[in-house]
């Protein structure tokens, strides 16, 4: 039989076009998304911010608002509270922007730093804590090149090692960690940084996770990029200066940012995991099922006004 090119031709398009119209006839279900389910939430899914544990950054261009990881770096953190309630960082600035990093605050004076008054200059590192610190562990069921077991604590995302009996704050995007030299207990909290890019795990239990920015974290990924080495900023470069700092609990109520985080022990809350492990269509083409722990997280609101 003689080999006919045309027919050859009209076989392929018709097979590829079957399994286009294949494809296409196996569009993804509509799913609620994250911010369906925030909808459709109640209001004992949520917790407000424990106003002790809360700090209020403020710059001239808006709020910063930190929540503090009290149960992962009880030492560090109250190191911190120390020299904000001491007003160390009132008048200090923005030091550091690293694209794709993170953004650095505190004093960049080497030769003539500002006191930390009574704060410690040297606190131990808290790059992992027992398991028996957290209370408050809900496991996601993905896997993870960074820890063994992966989940969420109060809305912080969280790693652990069963084997080891340790657990820590990830460094994903608005994670907050303390500074520090070589050495582990060289950090003090006297200079913070946030984390601005993609998310840097490879720090994980090589550093004091702190916190988390809740809110205002465009102010920090939004800074001018530092033209010196690691994204410091220069002599002659402008720096953003920080107003002032507060802990939630000494500024009063009324003029506290309302804010409220997804209770992760909630059962809404393996649903939010869901909707951004498979996310629905019509959009969506291929549904991943799988998602990073720094992928997913904890949705955090202005909370609603009382009815």
């Amino acid at each position: 039989m003689l080999f006919n090119p045309l027919l050859s031709k009209a076989v392929l398009f018709s097979a590829s076009a079957c399994l286009l119209t294949s494809a296409m006839a196996a569009e993804l279900p509509v799913k609620p998304t994250v911010a369906d389910l925030v909808k459709q939430s109640k209001a004992d899914d949520w917790r407000p911010l424990d106003p002790t544990n809360t700090l209020y950054l403020d710059l001239p261009v808006g709020r910063v608002v930190i929540e503090l990881a009290a149960d992962f770096a009880p030492q560090n953190a109250a190191n911190i509270k120390t020299l904000v309630r001491e007003k160390y960082f009132d008048g200090l600035s923005m030091m550091r922007s690293q694209d794709n990093y993170v953004a650095q605050w505190g004093d960049a004076n080497e030769k003539s730093p500002k006191s930390l008054g009574s704060a410690k200059a040297k606190v131990p590192g808290e790059f992992t804590v027992p398991m028996s610190f957290d209370k408050h562990f809900v496991r996601q069921q993905d896997a993870d090149g960074y820890a063994p077991e992966i989940g969420h604590s109060r809305g912080f995302p969280v790693g652990r090692d069963p084997k080891t009996n340790t657990t820590w704050v990830a460094h994903c995007y608005a994670t907050v960690g303390v500074a520090r030299d070589t050495d582990t207990d060289s950090g003090n909290g006297s200079q913070l940084y946030a984390i601005t890019g993609h998310a840097p795990r490879h720090l994980d239990r090589n550093i004091t996770a702190v916190g988390r920015v809740v809110s205002g974290m465009e102010l920090l990924s939004s800074l001018p990029r530092g033209s010196q080495t690691m994204g410091f900023y220069g002599a002659d470069e402008a720096r953003m200066p920080i107003t002032r700092v507060r802990v939630a609990s000494d500024v009063p109520a009324a003029e506290r940012v309302q804010l409220e985080v997804m209770r992760s022990e909630a059962p809404i809350y393996q649903e939010v995991i869901e909707a951004q492990r498979n996310r629905g269509g019509p959009w969506n083409k291929y549904a991943a099922n799988y998602v990073e722990l720094c992928n997913a997280p904890i949705p955090v609101r202005v909370r609603p006004p009382a009815h």
